[in-house]
């Protein structure tokens, strides 16, 4: 029987433990029977071992990232025999290493949730950046928690989606109200039919087309790119991007779209690290190397460029 791991991560009093005694309040989340609770950090709040002891839950500390060894999990399943396993993480300990965990056979890791203090988040971001994206890097679901007016959402978005684009991120008030869409502003005019990404706006809008591939469907954009090519691609495809800093200057990573090339273009410009401007219409479809569908450029023209002095490109 496959048997649940649930990984709760934040730094110090971000909320973690107060979110994990609201899950169990729901009586929904008990009733798949005996829970686990490994409890890696001890921050204000705390839990009623006794009280929880009474609903099936068990919680044991471990005060070493070290100690969660293969041997320790299994003897965990011995002993405790839980249906269900909550790790409530160290924020300071390596997520990578938390990824590579030796689980017993039955455990399978199903959810990451993050916490994040909506209240110092923008101060983490500007101090200490790659700390707080290693953390969330793994994420399913982010949850920025005592947010307020003055709360940057389209800095987190920025900051998050460039190393987690799959991850959720749910926003929650401090006063309780509701804390409204996420709305993104945007460099460029979305209800014009063709779009000038700019160097500087090219991250941007890698990002937002990826995450919103329908908002772009049947625009035409032209962009400065360099070219790769795979043989991994379909026949007649490649990929026009740029090299992005994801986190910070050691974590610089290539990103661009598939694009179908024109049907007649310059032999000389279809090599790998060819500079061009783009001209292409984005469609939406279903393509392998997106696992599902995702924005594909047909592009109409191929222009021989200049190696831009600049040529990486950030996401603000």
């Amino acid at each position: 029987m496959e048997k649940p791991v649930f990984i709760i991560n934040g730094f110090l009093d971000s909320g973690k433990t107060t979110f994990i005694k609201e899950t169990l309040r729901d009586p929904q989340f008990l009733s798949g029977g005996k829970l686990l609770i490994i409890q890696c950090e001890e921050g204000e709040e705390e839990l009623d071992e006794v009280a929880l002891s009474k609903l099936g839950v068990s919680i044991i500390s471990v005060e070493e990232q070290s100690q969660l060894t293969g041997e320790f999990l299994n003897g965990l399943e011995l002993y405790y025999n839980p249906n269900m396993i909550l790790i409530e993480m160290n924020g300071m300990w390596n997520m990578d290493e938390m990824m590579e965990l030796d689980y017993p056979d039955e455990w399978v890791p199903s959810q990451i949730i993050s916490m994040v203090d909506g209240s110092t988040v923008q101060g983490y971001l500007t101090n200490m950046k790659k700390m707080v994206l290693d953390l969330i890097r793994y994420s399913d679901i982010i949850i920025v928690n005592r947010c307020d007016d003055n709360t940057d959402k389209t800095l987190i978005r920025r900051s998050i989606k460039p190393v987690n684009r799959k991850a959720q991120i749910i926003y929650e008030r401090a006063d309780g109200k509701d804390p409204g869409p996420d709305e993104v502003e945007l460099p460029y005019d979305m209800s014009s039919d063709y779009l000038e990404i700019t160097d500087e706006d090219y991250g941007i809008f890698y990002m937002d087309c990826m995450d919103n591939p329908k908002n772009y469907e049947g625009k035409t954009v032209h962009f400065l790119g360099m070219l790769y090519f795979s043989s991994k691609f379909p026949k007649g495809y490649c990929v026009p991007g740029r090299m992005a800093m994801t986190c910070c200057v050691q974590d610089i990573a290539f990103i661009g779209m598939l694009t179908k090339a024109p049907a007649v273009v310059d032999a000389k410009l279809l090599k790998n690290r060819a500079w061009v401007y783009v001209t292409a219409t984005v469609k939406v479809e279903y393509q392998r190397e997106y696992k599902g569908k995702g924005p594909v450029l047909y592009a109409t023209r191929f222009e021989p460029a200049e190696e831009p002095a600049e040529k990486t490109v950030y996401f603000t």
